[in-house]
C-alpha cells in the first residue's frame, strides 16, 4: 500500500490476505483518478446536475429564537436521495466505472446508503446487491422498497442483531469471494484502509461548501460545528473543512440509546464515550465491547447510528481532543425531531435529530451572538413510522 491509512494508532487494514490485492487496486485507482481532470469533471457535473449540489446553508430563525443563539442547518437532506450518502456513492460509483467493474455491492443500516448505491447502480447500469440486517429491513421498509424499484437486490442478513454490523460482515464475505468483477461501495468513514480516506474525500464537499457559505452569510467562521456520528461519514465530511480552525469548536453527537435503559446491565451505546480500542471490520478504532472483548450489541432508535464501532479518524480526533464527542438519548432525538418539524417545517432524519438535540441542550449556555452549524445529514421521511410508534400524533 502507498499509505498505511493510520490516524495516530488508529486505522490500518486488518483483513484476510485475499482482500489485500483488492484494497491495493482500490487505493491505486483512487489516487490516480482523483488526480484526473476527466474524472473530476464528470463527478462535479453529476454532483451539480444529478445530486443537486451545492446544498443550502439555512438560517433556522425560529429554532434560533428558541435556543437563544444562531443555528444554521447544512441542508444535506435536500440532496437527491434524501441524505449526504449520494456524495460518496457518486464518487465511488464513478471510480468503479473507471476501474471497469461491472457489479456493485454495499451495506446499509438506515437504508440511505443502500438507496444511494441502488440509484447509482441504476444510473451507471451496474448490477447491485445491498446487504441489510433483517432488523433494519423491518424498520426501514420504505427505503427497501425504493432500492428494489431501482433494480437492486436487497439481501437480508439474519445473523447477530440484524443491523449494520452484521450487514458489513456479510458484504465483506461476499466481496472476498467476488473481488474480480465486484466493487464494494463502502458507506461509512470506517472499515479498512483506504475506505476512511476515500469516504472523507468524497464527503468533504459538505464542509467546503458550509465554510464558504458561512463566511458569505455571516462574514466569519462559525463558533461551533456539530454533526451526528455513527460510522462517521457525514461528520468527517463537514468537520474536515474546520479542523485547522482552532477557534471553531467541533462536536460529534453519538447515539446514547434509551435513557431509560442506560443503567441496565448490558446496555451499550455511544462508542467513543464508552468504547475500548479494538479491531472491527478491518480497522483499529474504538468499539463497544463486553467484558470478554466480544463486540457488544448496540441499541438505538436510529438505524444509521446503530453501530458498535466508529471511523478511525474520529477515534484519533477524540484522543487528540480536537473534537468533543457526546451522547444524545433516543428521547432527546425524538424531542428534536418534533421541535425542528414544528418550528421550521423541516423533518430531520433521526440520525440528524441527535445533533439537533445536543445543540438545543445548550439553550441558555451560549451568548446570542454565537453561531452554530448543524449538519442536517438526512431527511426524516424514512423515520415517520418509527416516530409515530413512539410519539403518536394527536
Amino acid at each position: 500500500m502507498k499509505q498505511d491509512g493510520r490516524f495516530g494508532e488508529f486505522g490500518g487494514f486488518y483483513v484476510p490476505e485475499v482482500l489485500i490485492p483488492a484494497l491495493e487496486e482500490l487505493e491505486e485507482a483512487f489516487l490516480r483518478f482523483t488526480a484526473d481532470a476527466g474524472f473530476n469533471g464528470e463527478l462535479q457535473n453529476l454532483l451539480k446536475n444529478y445530486a443537486g449540489r451545492p446544498t443550502p446553508l439555512y438560517f433556522a430563525k425560529r429554532l434560533s429564537e428558541l435556543a437563544g443563539f444562531k443555528i444554521y442547518l447544512k441542508r444535506e437532506d435536500l440532496l437527491h436521495g434524501g441524505a449526504h450518502k449520494m456524495n460518496n456513492t457518486l464518487g465511488q460509483g464513478l471510480l468503479a466505472k473507471y476501474m471497469g467493474k461491472k457489479k456493485l455491492i454495499a451495506e446499509t443500516g438506515a437504508g440511505q446508503h443502500g438507496l444511494a448505491t441502488a440509484m447509482v447502480g441504476a444510473l451507471f447500469g451496474m448490477e447491485t446487491k445491498i446487504f441489510m440486517g433483517e432488523t433494519d429491513i423491518e424498520r426501514q421498509s420504505v427505503n427497501v422498497h425504493k432500492m428494489k424499484l431501482c433494480g437492486a437486490e436487497v439481501i437480508g442478513v439474519e445473523g447477530g442483531t440484524g443491523t449494520l454490523k452484521d450487514a458489513i460482515n456479510d458484504a465483506l464475505r461476499y466481496w472476498t469471494a467476488n473481488v474480480s468483477d465486484t466493487f464494494y461501495l463502502f458507506g461509512s468513514a470506517a472499515g479498512p484502509h483506504p475506505y476512511p480516506v476515500i469516504v472523507k474525500h468524497f464527503q468533504s464537499c459538505i464542509g467546503t461548501e458550509a465554510r464558504q457559505q458561512c463566511i458569505e452569510q455571516t462574514g466569519r467562521l462559525p463558533d461551533m460545528v456539530a454533526a451526528c456520528v455513527g460510522g462517521g461519514s457525514n461528520a468527517i465530511g463537514i468537520f474536515s473543512a474546520f479542523l485547522k480552525d482552532k477557534d471553531v469548536q467541533i462536536v460529534g453527537v453519538e447515539a446514547g440509546g434509551s435513557a431509560k435503559d442506560r443503567l441496565a446491565a448490558g446496555h451499550h451505546a455511544a462508542t467513543l464515550a464508552a468504547g475500548k480500542v479494538g479491531i472491527l471490520h478491518g480497522s483499529k478504532t474504538y468499539l463497544l465491547q463486553n467484558d470478554d472483548g466480544q463486540i457488544a450489541e448496540t441499541e438505538s432508535i436510529s438505524a444509521g447510528l446503530d453501530y458498535p464501532g466508529v471511523g478511525p479518524e474520529h477515534s484519533f480526533l477524540k484522543d487528540t481532543g480536537r473534537v468533543k464527542y457526546v451522547p444524545a438519548f433516543d428521547e432527546d432525538a425524538l424531542d428534536a425531531f418534533e421541535l425542528l418539524t414544528k418550528t421550521e417545517g423541516i423533518l430531520p432524519a433521526l440520525e440528524s435529530s441527535h445533533a439537533i438535540a445536543y445543540v438545543m441542550s445548550l439553550k441558555g449556555k451560549l451568548s446570542p451572538a454565537t453561531s452554530v452549524i448543524v449538519n442536517l445529514s438526512g431527511r426524516g421521511d424514512k423515520d415517520v413510522g418509527i416516530v409515530e410508534k413512539y410519539r403518536p400524533v394527536k
